[in-house]
């Protein structure tokens, strides 16, 4: 990304997943500029660190508009927890009020700043696709069921019974680069039902390439999965990770989804100035 001088952003995180903020209301860089920026600015230990990278742009049907980038670079269409950051960043920085419109790859989100709350925000976001249940998935020679659905990315959804005994990584990285979905690839959630209204999630983020400590569109897809199943009515809560709670809810009929909230922290971690050494 060309700028001269040290680029202003904000440390932000949602539920543990963290990321870099920066308003860049102007043409936005090239693909090749902005996968070689953010792959750097990304890296923990030697640079700012964080699992995505966030541009606020200009929009002509909404508010505002971002690019969300995964850690490696690569734009993709949606991710819920950073789309609170967003918000919550365009309603500090006085770019959007409290209840606001913005504009994704992934169609318009819907979100809203709650008062009186410190950092919590809840959008609406476009209606989830292609929700297919007990998918036969073999990794390692081994049967494993599946569930899919795309909540603005593509998702899998595995309900076991040992959630910290489950070798996430291992199986989380087979299941993203599996035959089955390519040549995107998909993220991969594992699930328990800890109550009658609570789900454990952990997820394998496809372009960060790892375990992270939340993940938004993975919790609304488990949450969407377990009505699909008959477990679990709405409003769900989702324990990530990090420990902290998201609340999802929406209407559904049968396979169908629609008005899906997703509701947690968006919290300002510290802003800063990334400078040229960032980026060696």
């Amino acid at each position: 990304m060309k700028q001269k001088g040290p680029i202003p952003f904000w440390k932000m995180s949602g539920s543990g997943n963290d990321f870099i903020v920066i308003d860049y209301r102007k043409p936005t860089p090239s693909p090749d500029e902005m996968r070689m920026f953010v792959s750097k600015v990304c890296r923990r230990g030697l640079s700012v660190g964080a699992d995505g990278v966030i541009l606020i742009r200009s929009s002509s049907v909404a508010d505002y508009g971002w690019h969300y980038y995964n850690a490696d670079g690569g734009e993709v269409e949606m991710c819920a927890n950073g789309s609170r950051c967003a918000a919550r960043f365009a309603f500090e920085n006085r770019i959007a009020p409290a209840k606001h419109r913005f504009e994704t790859l992934a169609g318009i989100v819907e979100a809203e700043v709650m008062p009186g709350s410190l950092g919590r925000v809840r959008v609406q976001l476009p209606d989830p696709s292609g929700l297919r249940l007990n998918v036969p998935i073999v990794i390692n020679g081994e049967d494993h069921t599946g569930h899919l659905v795309n909540t603005g990315v593509p998702h899998v959804v595995y309900f076991v019974d040992d959630l910290e005994k489950t070798d996430v990584i291992g199986i989380g990285r087979k299941t993203r680069y599996h035959s089955l979905f390519t040549p995107k690839g998909t993220n991969a959630n594992f699930a328990t039902q800890a109550s009658p209204n609570q789900i454990i999630i952990r997820t394998y983020e496809r372009g960060v390439e790892n375990e992270t400590l939340a993940c938004g569109t993975g919790a609304i897809a488990t949450a969407l999965v377990a009505t699909a199943l008959g477990k679990i009515e709405p409003p769900v809560s989702i324990r990530t990770r990090s420990g902290v709670m998201l609340i999802v809810n929406f209407e559904g009929e049968g396979t169908a989804f629609k008005n899906t909230t997703l509701e947690g922290d968006a919290r300002i971690i510290y802003t800063g100035e990334i400078q040229k050494e960032a980026m060696l």
